[in-house]
């Protein structure tokens, strides 16, 4: 009641205060903003402006649930972005925006509106093909232009940054002809675009395809994203299109003529060209030259199905040719037998069936049939006939059908006149024409025998089978003696030169007994040697010479003349006339070979034999030789032996001595005649070549020459020196020149030859070299003169050479004056810093030292001329600090000062400068850079429940520009400071440390938690870190920087539960966050994970505490929570698949300041109407207590029978036991069905299974049906008493049966 009254009295003053303040007013384009998606993080967003006519200062501020989004400046308005927004996730959403006049007292007044949000599109995604997992299968045969295969890739950008263009970037394998072998449609139908081939090409093919946008805007530019690339794998089947074919080109085999039917000959095999199908092969001989004889197995083999002859296949070179047929068991694609034809060489090989025949026939007119076969033959032949000598008439031939070893045979002879006779050949093979031949002349003799009978016997060599002809022989009567002499040698002679018709001899004769013609005898010589030479009387046998001219013992000095006696029968005996040709002297001597004989002089010596012979007869005087030499000029000098003919040298030759014009030739003769009567003799010219040795050495013109020369003049001539030598020949009289000594090689000497041993040599500088007084002033040489001496000897003389002076060279710089200097940065050092010393060797030289760059660098890499006029070089090389306070380390680290020294009068023909120098000044640091932090947009946040000791919960990076330990940074916590929600601010001190650490130049603080925090404070913790540098000298430099942790409190904490136990939820912990994080948009931070006990009446098995934190620190309630989940419907698909069931409720909502004032502005109002009606009130609720307190008994009495530990079977409502009828959940504003989880009020595991509450628990014991409860605190019937409303209302169902329900016992309402 005191309160009513206290409302009274402030409603008045309220009044005036609203009325005396105006509120602000949002400008009008603050109903829509519209933002791109690639917006970064911290940049600016928009303004909010509003308007007030009080002027006072306005404070401005943004709520909702996409608030998160942004962070706003209080007091300017200006909004910028603190968490990514993304077209594709939400590309509309709305945000209150507010502004209060920051009026002091209750006239504080605060403005809200609706702003929505449009998030513009960017092209921010890469397409992504759906189902990578790719793979299919085409048939060989696939038409060109024919559909392979489909692809889809989606890209969820907009407009052309959503087209998505498909292409194929590789074919494996990548040959040739399967690069374009498939295409791409821009509908992602891959078309086949040449033929395949199993066989021919690939079986399998790998395309990698790729997904490209049609590019759009992003980060203020066009770009085009592409997918990751997806591979198709296409495995080419096999069709039935191709032959079979017969893996071997050709097939022959041999079989024996005597082999039996079934006989395996050979196998064929043909397999499938389709190696995909390899269908089975069914075989079968098509055609044959033979048919009947071979037949083919289904496996393919060959097998004898007839009889063979190898003779009854001769026409056909012994050979059968049959037509194999492979056709496959089922037809190819064309419904036709695929089928292939093969011909197979069967060669016939003989076996030895048959023996040897005799047929009376002529080869090659002979007819091999069995009934011209002869047993019985006849031939003439004369008596006493030669040896080998063939029968008469006989025309025999023997034959042996068989082939190689089994038709060859052999040929003998038996009967009673078989050793009179042989047969011819003995050994054949095949057919052969037999000869008799007579072996034993003296038995065939008509006078004892006139018939001769002889058995020819042909016999198998192989198989001994034979066959017998018998052979009847004529012997016909002829002339059997025959002339006779009575030596068979006659030994004769007769002289070289004897004249035509001397007779040789008479006294040869003959002697046949016969008579008659048959006795008579002619003499005849026999052709061959000496037939042309000498005659023979045919009458008396007298020999006589017939050609003299012929007679020449030298030629041919013995003959040997076949005397032949032949008498009327022509029979005819010869005997051998040995004529020997008496020698006469008539050939004078004969040189062979011609003599030109080569010997060095001194040393070399003549030993050379003449080779000289007679062709009169040999041991006689007509051939002995005498040898002399005939007078010379140089005869003298050399000896011969006169039988061997040996040439000799009497002392040592000199080259030197013998007439230059010759040459060094002598030429000798030497007389060569024999012994004989009348005595012949031939002369020989032998040529001595003396050859010329390097005996003599060259000699100079001159002991001593002298010479000079100007230096720095290249090419220069110097002067002409001479030299001969008494050799006769070039290659010993050649004279080369060489310079030796110190600075040799500053010259060049030029031999020339001038005339027969003289030489000239022309001293002269090389055309790139010139000499330099400087460096050598005199030289002298020693010139050698040498020519090809074995011995290494040569002659030398002496040169002297004096250079003229020039002032020709440029000065140096000292190196040791280039050392380095270090100079301090800051004007610490003035004035001289170094000294730049030149030096001359020329005299009167005038030097000065020139600045010809400056260059400047940091850290090894130039910045340009920052440090150009730090320092001068003066003339004399003096170094000079210009500007000491512009000298700078962080700036330039190094400064190289490239000089040089001039000499002013140097020779304009040579360089008058020195090369340039360089001199290093080392610029040392002084601590004059402070530490600086850098500049981190990272949001820390606390959960203090999460957090432990030693755990780092936040960094800062800090650089220094100086070097050394003037640039090492240590950290240090400065100041902490806690600022609750309400602003108030406590110092904390030993709750942090920081560490330090250093990364690629860069030090970072890692700041840890000391102890633990307290869970129950909201707010932020500031930490100022401070970083301070350690110079080694002079005071230390700091800077500082505070931080902002945010803390998270319990309120935030939010409970899922899972159908799962723990280790489940465990397991899927990474699914369930990222499914959680897709939702949110926020950071998941999570608690524990626990069982809940089997007794409670949760859905739930275990249970999961996390916070949900956003990177500006703030954190989702669990009101905000469900509408994310809700709004992602495949992260909650995820999450229920999971076992989502039931989210847990927060303990307390933050309270809405804005509507809480209103509700006090129109408490007030309605207070006045209040006290009117208090007195009615109080009458009305003293009869309503009254009226409770009845039922309460009554409820009482109907609990007790209602049957204990009865569970209600429909869902509860978050915070109360209200089961609705519609199975709604009032928190969500769904039905339970759809999220499939239940919202509790508690995080008391105790509160989940408890029915114990101030309110009523009424509850259907049927499945199907159920009631709602009424709240107690219900704002407007405070009268109604919850108990004995939900009594009085039960209600009689369809089938007349009253709802049987519960009252909790343990509850007396009456107490209220």
């Amino acid at each position: 009641m005191a309160w009513l009254w206290l409302s009274c009295f402030l409603f008045p003053t309220l009044m005036v205060s609203v009325a005396a303040n105006v509120a602000p007013v949002f400008s009008g384009n603050m109903t829509r903003v519209n933002l791109p998606e690639d917006l970064p993080v911290g940049a600016e967003a928009f303004w909010l402006v509003a308007q007030d006519r009080d002027q006072d200062p306005l404070t401005y501020g943004i709520r909702g649930q996409f608030a998160y989004f942004f962070n706003v400046t209080p007091a300017t308005g200006e909004v910028k972005l603190a968490s990514p927004l993304d077209y594709e996730t939400l590309y509309l959403f709305a945000i209150t925006i507010s502004v209060n006049d920051g009026s002091p007292g209750l006239s504080y007044l605060q403005v809200q509106k609706e702003m929505h949000v449009i998030v513009e599109d960017r092209n921010d995604n890469a397409p992504v093909f759906q189902n990578t997992g790719f793979s299919t299968k085409i048939n060989e045969t696939l038409p060109v232009g024919s559909l392979v295969f489909s692809v889809t890739a989606k890209d969820p950008d907009t407009e052309s940054a959503g087209a998505v263009v498909y292409s194929i970037q590789a074919v494996i394998p990548s040959t040739g002809d399967s690069q374009h072998l498939f295409r791409i449609l821009p509908n992602g139908s891959i078309i086949l675009n040449g033929n395949l081939s199993y066989n021919n090409k690939s079986a399998f093919y790998q395309l990698e395809l790729e997904a490209r946008d049609s590019g759009g805007i992003y980060n203020n530019s066009f770009i085009t994203q592409c997918s990751s690339p997806v591979f198709l794998s296409i495995s080419v089947v096999d069709q039935p299109d191709l032959d079979p074919q017969f893996i071997r080109e050709f097939y022959s085999a041999t079989v024996a003529e005597d082999a039996p039917q079934g006989t395996s000959v050979l196998k064929v095999e043909a397999v499938d060209s389709d190696r995909g199908i390899n269908s089975q092969m069914i075989y079968s001989i098509s055609n044959s030259t033979r048919p009947g004889l071979f037949d083919i197995r289904p496996d393919g083999v060959i097998t004898v199905s007839g009889s063979l002859d190898r003779e009854q296949l001769l026409e056909e070179d012994e050979e059968v040719k049959v037509q194999v047929t492979a056709t496959e068991m089922h037809q190819n694609i064309y419904g036709q037998d695929a089928k292939v034809s093969i011909w197979v060489t069967l060669r016939v090989t003989d076996v030895n069936d048959h023996k040897p025949e005799f047929y009376n026939c002529s080869l090659p007119a002979c007819t091999f049939t069995p009934q011209d076969t002869q047993v019985n033959f006849t031939g003439y032949v004369d008596e006493h006939a030669s040896t080998r000598i063939p029968i008469d008439d006989l025309t025999m031939v023997v034959y042996d059908p068989d082939k190689g070893s089994n038709g060859t045979f052999l040929l003998s002879t038996r009967g009673p006149d078989a050793e009179a006779f042989s047969v011819s050949p003995e050994r054949a093979a095949g057919s052969v024409d037999v000869q008799v031949l007579v072996r034993a002349p003296a038995l065939v003799d008509y006078e004892r025998q006139t018939v001769m009978l002889v058995q020819v016997v042909a016999t198998d060599s192989v198989s001994g089978n034979s066959s017998i002809a018998l052979v009847t022989i004529h012997i016909r009567d002829v002339n059997d003696h025959r002339p006779t002499f009575t030596h068979s040698l006659y030994n004769l002679s007769v002289s070289e030169n004897s004249p035509d018709g001397t007779v040789v001899t008479n006294s040869i004769h003959a002697f046949d007994p016969d008579t008659g013609d048959g006795g008579r005898i002619t003499y005849s010589l026999l052709p061959g040697n000496g037939a042309d030479v000498f005659e023979v009387d045919p009458d008396s046998g007298t020999v006589t010479v017939r050609n003299s001219e012929l007679l020449d013992r030298e030629k041919q000095a013995v003959y040997y003349l076949t005397l032949q006696a032949t008498d009327g029968g022509n029979m005819s005996t010869s005997t051998t006339l040995h004529i020997i040709l008496l020698d006469v002297n008539d050939n004078p001597p004969v040189v062979t070979g011609s003599y030109n004989i080569f010997v060095q002089e001194e040393e070399g010596n003549v030993s050379v034999t003449i080779q000289a012979h007679d062709n009169d007869q040999p041991d006689t005087n007509n051939s002995h030789l005498h040898f002399s030499l005939l007078p010379g000029p140089y005869s003298h000098n050399f000896s011969v032996d006169p039988d061997k003919g040996i040439l000799r040298n009497l002392g040592p030759l000199d080259r030197e001595a013998i007439e230059p014009a010759l040459g060094g030739r002598i030429v000798l003769t030497v007389l060569v005649a024999d012994c004989g009567v009348p005595v012949l003799s031939t002369e020989v010219n032998i040529t001595i070549n003396v050859e010329d040795i390097n005996d003599n050495l060259p000699v100079f013109n001159q002991s001593i020459y002298s010479f000079s020369v100007k230096e720095r003049d290249p090419g220069e001539p110097v002067g002409v020196l001479k030299a001969w030598d008494a050799d006769q020949t070039e290659a010993n009289n050649r004279i080369s020149f060489s310079l030796s000594g110190s600075g040799a090689n500053n010259f060049v000497l030029q031999g020339s030859v001038l005339e027969a041993g003289w030489a000239e040599g022309r001293l002269r500088l090389p055309s790139d070299v010139s000499l330099d007084y400087e460096t050598q002033p005199f030289f002298n040489l020693t010139v050698s003169a040498e020519n090809p001496d074995p011995h290494g000897r040569e002659a030398t003389a002496e040169i002297l050479v004096a250079v003229e002076d020039v002032n020709d060279e440029p000065p140096t710089l000292d190196s040791a004056s280039l050392r380095g200097v270090r100079v301090a940065e800051n004007g610490s050092q003035r004035g001289l810093v170094a000294e730049v010393v030149a030096r001359d060797v020329d005299t009167m030289a005038q030097l000065e030292i020139q600045l010809v760059n400056v260059i400047c660098t940091k850290a090894g890499v130039n910045v340009g001329s920052l440090c150009r006029g730090w320092f001068s070089v003066s003339a004399n090389g003096s170094v000079f600090i210009n500007q000491s306070e512009a000298i700078d380390y962080e700036t330039c680290d190094l400064v190289t000062l490239v000089v040089r020294a001039c000499d002013l009068t140097t020779d304009l023909r040579f360089q008058g400068y020195s090369d340039n120098g360089s001199l290093a000044i080392t610029i040392e640091d002084t601590n004059d850079n402070k530490p600086y932090f850098l500049p981190d947009n990272k949001t820390f946040v606390i959960i203090p429940e999460l957090v432990v000791p030693n755990q780092q919960v936040a960094s800062v990076q800090a650089k220094d520009d100086d070097s050394g330990n003037n640039g090492a940074i240590l950290f240090s916590i400065f100041q902490v400071d806690f600022i609750a929600k309400d602003g108030t601010t406590t110092p904390f001190q030993g709750f942090f440390r920081v560490a330090t650490s250093l990364e690629a130049n860069v030090f970072i603080g890692n700041i840890e938690l000391v102890t633990n925090l307290d869970s129950t404070l909201q707010g932020t913790y500031q930490v100022t870190v401070k970083a301070r540098d350690r110079p080694s000298v002079g005071p230390a430099q700091e800077a500082i920087n505070t931080l902002n942790l945010f803390t998270v409190d319990q309120s935030y904490r939010v409970r899922l539960q899972f159908s799962m136990n723990k280790e489940e939820v465990g397991a899927n912990m990474e699914e369930i966050t990222a499914a959680l994080i897709q939702a949110t948009r926020t950071t998941v931070y999570v608690v524990s994970i626990q069982d809940i006990e089997s007794m409670t009446r949760a859905r739930g098995r275990s249970y999961l505490d996390a916070y949900f934190v956003f990177s500006n620190g703030s954190a989702l309630t669990l009101d905000e929570l469900s509408v994310m989940i809700r709004n992602d419907q495949d992260s909650l698909t995820r999450l229920l698949q999971l076992g989502l069931v039931v989210l847990g409720s927060q303990e307390s909502q933050e309270s809405d300041l804005p509507k809480l004032l209103s509700s006090v502005i129109i408490g007030l109002g309605v207070a006045l109407l209040l006290v009117i009606v208090i007195m009615t009130v109080a009458l009305v609720c003293t009869r309503k207590s009254y009226h409770r307190k009845l039922r309460a008994m009554k409820a009482a009495k109907e609990a007790r029978r209602t049957a204990a530990g009865v569970m209600p079977s429909a869902s509860a409502i978050p915070g109360t036991n209200m089961y609705t009828t519609e199975r709604a959940n009032p928190m969500l504003n769904l039905p339970t069905k759809d999220l499939n989880f239940e919202s509790l009020s508690s995080s008391s595991d105790l509160d989940h299974m408890s029915l114990n509450s101030l309110d009523d628990n009424s509850v259907d014991l049927e499945k199907d049906k159920q009631k709602t409860k009424e709240p107690l605190h219900s704002p407007v019937e405070l009268d109604t008493e919850p108990l004995g409303a939900v009594l009085s209302g039960r209600k009689v169902d369809t089938d007349g049966q009253q709802e049987l329900s519960f009252t909790n016992a343990g509850l007396d309402t009456t107490d209220l």
